[in-house]
């Protein structure tokens, strides 16, 4: 039992290694790889290039797939183009593997020396960050030892031989267990390590170990399906055409294993060396040999998965899931969604003054569903940023992080407010067959102008932070609150002159200019964050009050 617990042990520090390598080296320079991913999509072999030197960084092939489906889902690059890079992924992660395989335990303590030094020392920065890999590194390094130590006795328990002789000359059978460890591993990387080490240790017999190896490979694209379920179709493509070169790679491969035991292995000087070779040899067949294949198997996805009607005009989805390991690059994302929203309700307001002027219930109808649309948009971002790890985030980003919340919180409110003053006009306005008079309607019109130009200063202090601009908008809502004071002032006027419109929509125009005050005032809310920030937002506007002069000693008569 001491032994299987330790060798259990052993995989959980080489899972957890990778999973520190991955998140540290995503959070350093996601976005740089991100970029050269995205500039790397001239022709198929320059991708597949790429895609190989992501992967051999990140030591994820997953990692790199996420990245990938993210960029056909946003439409910036083909199908085909995409399952040319995961062709050198693949081959990335299975160079990664032959140089594990290497006796490297002399660089564990280095690595994870140096690597809680920084960490330690500078946690927040990009040092620290880097430590964070290295660590990652030494714990791999060190599993890997730790296996080949705790695997060794058990070779003489007789439930371990039942147990491999049971799996042995049975190839479906082994290709289904290495599926079901990369699965539950997250790594292929770290399970054909694993398999590497337990052959080298005689735990598992050669061919056995091959068979497993297959599975592992089959296992990561299954991983990328699973993780990219809930995706939009055009990031399902990409994570099913790569199962799909998988699954034709074992077809083509799997029939071969004798004839590499045979012809092969003896010229390799040792065992592990042998596992980790093939399966980069497998890798290499299926990226170099079917990387002319891309087209049809992109065609053949589309067929079996294919966008629904009018998806191509589809406007992009900026909340990227492969992104939230690099947390920088999730707060912008989160930020472009933020102002995507925050379009919607421009929209919704724009179109607001054209239902009062012209009576039209059916764009009314249209503008109230688009508050759904705010509401979802709101209820995404929300989720998106829990997801966001805060203990990867700098102080700058936290403040953007809680700025983002704030922004899109206000947006939604906007939203609501919009669409019940439009429910008012409907039923109060248009219904009755009424009209504001043409003093009223000149008012409002003002507030109106004023508003959408609040809400697209607003739009610009979210994006750039100016300080300046942000004192502006709270300027706007001083000034507006004014306006909305006179203008009720001038209606209550026009009521006492008996003006038969006026009297009419009272109650409508009163609430309506109260209703466009409170958009105001969620609109210049956008503002405090920056100023806070900036140190230039006074505490309160209460104005302090003098205390009171004592009174003179003496006698009062």
């Amino acid at each position: 039992m001491k032994h299987l617990l330790n060798l259990l042990a052993a995989i959980a520090l080489l899972v957890w290694g990778t999973h520190l390598v991955r998140t540290g080296v995503l959070r350093v320079f996601g976005a740089n790889l991100r970029t050269m991913l995205a500039r790397s999509m001239g022709n198929r072999f320059t991708a597949a290039l790429s895609g190989m030197g992501v992967t051999a960084l990140v030591q994820s092939s997953t990692a790199t797939s996420l990245m990938t489906s993210s960029f056909v889902g946003q439409g910036l690059i083909t199908l085909p183009a995409a399952l040319a890079v995961m062709r050198g992924a693949d081959v990335g992660t299975a160079l990664m593997a032959v140089l594990f395989s290497f006796d490297l335990s002399w660089l564990s303590p280095l690595f994870i020396f140096v690597g809680v030094v920084l960490f330690i020392a500078r946690q927040d920065t990009t040092a620290g960050r880097v430590g964070r890999v290295l660590i990652g590194l030494g714990l791999m390094l060190l599993a890997l030892e730790m296996v080949v130590q705790a695997s060794g006795p058990m070779l003489s328990s007789p439930v371990i031989k039942a147990m491999l002789g049971s799996v042995s000359s049975d190839i479906v059978m082994e290709i289904f267990l290495g599926a079901v460890l990369a699965v539950l591993a997250y790594s292929s990387l770290a399970i054909v390590l694993l398999i590497a080490a337990m052959a080298a240790s005689s735990v598992v017999p050669l061919d056995v170990a091959l068979g497993l190896v297959l599975g592992a490979n089959l296992g990561s694209g299954l991983v990328a399906v699973f993780t990219t379920a809930k995706s939009a179709v055009e990031v399902r493509q990409v994570t099913v055409g790569n199962l799909a070169f998988k699954v034709m790679g074992i077809a083509c491969v799997a029939p071969f294993i004798g004839l590499w035991l045979t012809y092969v292995q003896p010229r390799i000087p040792s065992t592990a060396h042998g596992v980790v070779l093939f399966h980069l040899v497998y890798n290499v067949v299926i990226s170099v040999g079917f990387i002319g294949f891309t087209q049809w198997v992109a065609h053949g996805v589309a067929r079996l998965l294919p966008r629904p009607e009018g998806a191509q005009g589809r406007r992009p989805h900026h909340l990227d899931p492969s992104a939230l390991s690099t947390p920088s690059l999730a707060i912008s994302c989160a930020a472009r969604e933020a102002l995507y929203q925050a379009d919607v309700v421009e929209t919704m307001l724009t179109g607001m003054l054209d239902v009062i002027r012209k009576n039209d219930q059916q764009l009314a109808e249209r503008l109230r569903k688009m508050d759904d649309e705010v509401d979802e948009l709101y209820s995404s971002i929300k989720y998106y940023l829990t997801k966001i790890s805060r203990e990867a985030l700098g102080e700058e980003e936290s403040r953007r992080w809680a700025d983002i919340i704030s922004f899109t919180i206000n947006m939604e409110q906007v939203g609501d407010i919009i669409e019940r003053v439009l429910q008012d006009i409907e039923e109060k306005k248009i219904r009755k067959g009424r009209e504001f008079s043409e003093a009223g309607m000149a008012e409002i019109t003002e507030l109106h102008e004023r508003l959408v130009g609040n809400l697209r200063l607003g739009m610009s202090v979210f994006l750039n932070g100016s300080v300046r601009d942000a004192q502006r908008l709270l300027e706007e809502k001083v000034r507006f609150r004014e306006l909305e004071r006179a203008y009720a002032a001038t209606h209550l006027a026009r009521l006492s002159d008996k003006t038969v419109q006026s009297m009419e929509t009272s109650s409508l125009h009163i609430d309506l200019i109260s209703d466009l005050k409170r958009i105001n005032s969620h609109i210049s809310s956008i503002a405090y964050p920056i100023l806070e920030t900036a140190g230039v937002l006074a505490p309160s506007r209460l104005k302090t009050q003098r205390p009171a002069p004592p009174e003179p000693l003496g006698d009062h008569p």
